[in-house]
């Protein structure tokens, strides 16, 4: 049976990169994305059949349950739930309906999407999922002369990198496998849908981010992030977290207690 992956927000930046490699690898594709002209565009340079483009917005409870029938229903090898919005704000900056999208895109979506394609996964004994998130998981107790607070972004990409840690353990053993790829700033449409220049930023490319993600497959990482050399940093910060973890006791800390 050829292989089968899903990938979402796949008309442009790291979602098409995903796409384009995953072709040319030899896998069959189900691409999803909002813009209709970029999906049909792709699936035509694929005259063989074996690029199914779905029109699909991610923000809406339709568009979520449309591609999780697929997730639930077709035999995938691999997911890959990069689809996402900016809405770079500080928390009393951000509008109501762009907070709900932001949230939708980046947290319900891949949940829904994952959970749909889980299960087929596990009885076949195989199956990748690659959720999409960014080295700002990371970047909570930077202080704020730092860079520009964006709570509900920030927290959704931390998110996605706990989902996949703590799925990844709960897989073990099943055969499938998932990741979490946390990329700095990326040359894509990405910043300039959002209004920001960032021509003159040191960028990684979308597809050098792809590379990566199948590189760390390889090496089994959850984690893969691609722009730290060190990856033992990575390991100090989840070693950190268990030891955090681990030192909860029932007593009340000492520096809680009167004086």
């Amino acid at each position: 049976m050829s292989k089968l992956a899903l990938v979402t927000g796949a008309t442009s930046g790291i979602g098409r990169a995903f796409a384009d490699r995953l072709a040319a690898d030899g896998y069959r594709l189900v691409v999803t994305g909002r813009r209709a002209d970029r999906l049909e565009e792709f699936a035509a340079a694929h005259p063989e059949g074996t690029v199914t483009p779905v029109v699909a917005d991610l923000s809406s409870t339709a568009g979520i349950e449309a591609v999780a029938e697929i997730c639930a229903t077709e035999p995938l090898t691999m997911l890959v739930n990069n689809a996402g919005v900016a809405h770079y704000m500080p928390m009393a900056e951000l509008p109501a309906d762009k907070a709900a999208e932001l949230v939708n895109v980046k947290v319900l979506a891949p949940t829904m999407l994952t959970r749909a394609a889980v299960a087929g996964m596990q009885e076949r004994g195989a199956g990748t999922i690659v959720n999409v998130a960014g080295m700002i998981a990371f970047s909570g107790p930077a202080p704020h002369s730092v860079l520009p607070r964006r709570a509900v972004y920030g927290g959704s990409l931390a998110y996605l990198v706990a989902l996949s840690q703590t799925l990844s353990a709960e897989l073990e053993g099943t055969g499938v496998t998932v990741q979490v790829v946390c990329p700095g700033v990326v040359a894509t449409e990405f910043h300039e849908r959002q209004g920001m220049d960032l021509s003159a930023v040191p960028r990684m490319t979308a597809e050098d981010v792809v590379t990566a993600s199948l590189r760390g497959l390889e090496l089994g990482e959850t984690v893969c992030a691609p722009g730290v050399e060190d990856a033992g940093l990575l390991d100090a910060v989840f070693r950190a977290d268990l030891a955090a973890f681990g030192a909860q006791r029932p007593e009340l800390a000492s520096r809680y207690r009167a004086a």
